[in-house]
């Protein structure tokens, strides 16, 4: 038969060992959430980066098709059949290249 300071030792033990697994456990689920926290700030990073190199891109496109209505209007039907055929042209040496 057990004594009362025997069951309470017992218990003792009983909740350390619990205590020390759960410590593990928190500071696993810790490292984890840090591991979240820096992915999410790389890939805001990420981001960022891409919307700046598509606005850059955005403003190059307008300039380029406000220079090519310039260009339709100044030269005429002519014009812009060169500048459709040049177009295909470009578009199939990049494709012939790129196979």
């Amino acid at each position: 038969m057990r004594g009362p300071n025997e069951d309470s030792n017992y218990l003792e033990r009983h909740n350390d060992d619990l205590v020390n697994g759960l410590s593990s456990k928190v500071a696993a689920l810790k490292r984890v959430t840090i591991a979240i926290g820096d992915d999410v700030r790389e890939q805001n990073r990420l981001l960022n980066d891409m919307d700046n190199d598509f606005d850059s891109s955005k403003g190059l496109l307008q300039s380029t098709m406000r220079r090519l209505g310039v260009v339709s209007r100044a030269g005429g039907k002519n014009m812009l059949c060169y500048l459709i055929l040049f177009a295909l042209f470009v578009f199939f040496v990049v494709y012939c290249i790129s196979r």
